[in-house]
């Protein structure tokens, strides 16, 4: 008996040894790709998403399956991908929210967002701009806060307390000096809605999700937080508009577990880089204002701890902690 079973070993052994290829690993990507984006579906940020998906299937040659998985800011979904295998099936469209202001003003977060994620490409950004409703009768940011210092705070609204955009005014009032009430809402669309219905007067959004409503004239712009206009829009810049040193764009970047394979995060970048520079992403990007990106994974890295210092900063002046 003992003599079959060192046989049959043999044999296993030799067969192995006549074909290389047996046991290796296939190459990647050899099955479908689980893509999480950690909010609802409709927003810029799974529009991004789906068209993303779409390019990497084509480059890839494997499906690309969106799941929407949101709550808690972001957090939820960001976290499933966190303690996903690291064998490159799952990825994250993360953002400033997951990756920048979360991580500023929440020590209690399910995830870490720079230990616990390997970096593949920051995809595009969207300029923050200023937004009144139409009927406040102002023309220009600085006539806004001449009338917002003239009298009772006006209200603005956020995505919630420590979104980006509560951030972003908390940024804008140390700058200027003006008071302004803050109303935080469940999301950016309740507070959207609010701000065109005038139960608020004011508010911070990136460009890619109010662009709509700027062209129909359901909300004013006042000033886009970059150093450059956005085209298609005759908006001046926050420079311009008197406020030099206020820039915010809301960020969109491609994420997997801590420990993906090098090889698996560069087919991941490669097949990013020829997406986003793809006819169709691009017109997709240019129809909610986003700008493309494609940074390598290097960069996106240094850029993730460079967000989560400066909104700690602003957070922490502000006084700023999460709900």
């Amino acid at each position: 008996m003992m003599r079959l079973l060192t046989l049959l070993c043999t044999l296993i052994l030799l067969a192995g040894f006549a074909n290389p290829l047996t046991g290796q690993a296939q190459p990647y990507p050899s099955r479908p790709i689980r893509f999480v984006v950690p909010f609802p579906p409709g927003g810029a940020t799974d529009v991004m998403a789906r068209a993303l998906a779409a390019r990497l299937h084509e480059s890839l040659g494997q499906p690309v399956v969106v799941e929407n998985r949101a709550g808690a800011a972001g957090a939820i979904g960001s976290e499933s991908v966190a303690k996903a295998p690291p064998d490159g099936y799952t990825i994250l469209l993360g953002t400033i929210s997951t990756h920048g202001t979360n991580p500023a003003v929440n020590p209690k977060l399910p995830y870490d967002a720079v230990k616990d994620f390997t970096p593949i490409s920051l995809l595009a950004h969207a300029p923050v701009v200023l937004l009144v409703n139409p009927q406040v009768p102002v023309q220009s940011l600085q006539e806004f806060l001449r009338l917002a210092k003239s009298g009772k705070p006006p209200a603005y609204g956020s995505n919630g307390g420590g979104s980006y955009n509560h951030l972003a005014v908390e940024l804008l009032k140390g700058l200027t000096g003006v008071d302004l009430l803050h109303v935080p809402y469940k999301g950016a669309g309740p507070a959207i809605q609010d701000l065109m219905a005038g139960q608020i007067v004011f508010g911070a959004h990136d460009i890619a999700g109010v662009a709509p409503h700027i062209r129909s004239g359901k909300l004013k712009a006042l000033a886009v937080a970059s150093k450059q206009r956005v085209p298609g829009f005759d908006v001046p810049t926050a420079a311009e508009a008197g406020v030099p040193n206020f820039e915010v764009t809301a960020w969109y970047a491609l994420f997997g577990p801590q420990g993906m394979p090098a090889p698996a995060v560069s087919r991941l970048h490669g097949a990013v880089a020829k997406g986003i520079g793809s006819p169709e992403m691009q017109q997709v990007l240019n129809n909610i204002s986003a700008i493309p990106v494609g940074d390598s994974p290097a960069q996106l890295d240094a850029f993730v701890r460079s967000e989560i210092a400066r909104w700690s900063d602003v957070a922490r002046k502000a006084n700023i902690k999460a709900d």
